[in-house]
């Protein structure tokens, strides 16, 4: 379960996210069928030149794309049991569950050095995919949507700083700031300045400035040292609030499934350690669910209940939570 600095290598990156007007035809399509009804002029209307291209450009998203098996296992069973009319944090907890025993893989978002590229990877997943693909999949669900560019579509909004993929700058690499930019989209609500007991929270990060040779990209491309350091600037000009591992216990009857936890450390350059979800079992008992790093497991782990789990550093100070929201303009089939 300990990640600390792990967590900062597997940051991920950004490029624009310029989906052509052909898109109606790229979501059901493969690239094969897309360059037949070209050759047969069945799309004259939008020229063939386009359609190739758009047509290249979906072949390399799905080429980002891993787990298919899993994806269509879950989205079956999704439609099979109407997980579409469940608030959003229950079809969160839902999918997770779906995804327990999952193999912990890191720098599964790390392709290349010179270029970004959004990556889901079902058969493997870190501390931050786990929540992060959990929570995408149940909004694409909730949008009616079944395929995996939809689900890579969500992962491009939540991942990227204004839900926009440019250079690696623009992912959102901290988990603070991933925060703050999906309260600012609408995608969660910070939940811990509620919580009874909760205090500033005045930890900086730097971690990405002050060993960028830890990163691919940026030992690759210094130059993009300087938006960094701006970036980490207008993290650490913010104030936020977190919650004190002794005041977890009193607020715990007040979490719920689905609600995404990022665990405090005093580890110099970094504000969130791990991440991971709530669970809130039939008996009420609120469990911490991640993908576990710890040797032991090595896998997507249901942990025990919240309060008495997170304890594995002395530098764990704390934890933060953000509430998923439902989804605008979608509703239940």
């Amino acid at each position: 379960m300990t990640e600390m600095k792990d967590q900062f290598r597997f940051t991920r990156a950004a490029f624009m996210d310029q989906r052509s007007a052909t898109s109606k035809f790229t979501s059901v399509m493969t690239r094969r069928e897309l360059l037949r009804y070209v050759s047969l002029g069945a799309l004259g209307l939008l020229g063939s030149s386009a359609l190739a291209k758009a047509a290249n450009g979906l072949q390399a998203q799905l080429e980002q794309f891993a787990g298919q098996d899993v994806f269509t296992r879950i989205v079956n069973k999704s439609a099979a049991e109407n997980w579409n009319r469940l608030p959003i944090g229950e079809l969160i907890g839902e999918i997770a569950m779906q995804l327990k025993g999952t193999p912990y893989v890191g720098f599964t978002l790390e392709r290349s050095k010179d270029a970004e590229y959004c990556v889901v990877n079902l058969t493997g997943l870190d501390c931050v995919t786990f929540f992060e693909d959990s929570l995408c999949m149940a909004r694409m669900i909730k949008r009616g949507k079944s395929s995996p560019e939809d689900l890579l579509a969500e992962v491009r909004f939540t991942r990227y700083r204004g839900g926009h993929m440019g250079d690696f700058t623009t992912r959102l690499h901290y988990t603070t700031d991933w925060f703050v930019d999906n309260e600012a989209k609408g995608v969660v609500k910070i939940l811990t300045p509620e919580l009874p007991g909760a205090k500033p929270f005045t930890q900086k990060v730097g971690i990405m400035s002050h060993h960028p040779e830890n990163y691919r990209q940026l030992a690759a491309h210094p130059e993009l040292l300087g938006k960094i350091r701006a970036i980490e600037d207008r993290i650490n000009a913010r104030s936020l609030m977190y919650l004190p591992m002794d005041k977890l216990a009193a607020a715990e009857h007040l979490l719920q499934t689905g609600d995404i936890v990022g665990v405090c450390t005093t580890e110099e350059g970094i504000d969130i350690a791990h991440t991971g979800l709530c669970i809130k079992d039939a008996q009420g008992v609120v469990h911490f669910m991640d993908a576990s790093s710890a040797r032991r497991r090595m896998r997507v782990t249901l942990e025990p209940e919240i309060s008495k789990c997170l304890n594995w550093s002395p530098k764990l100070t704390g934890v933060m939570f953000a509430r998923p929201l439902e989804v605008k303009g979608a509703g239940a089939a």
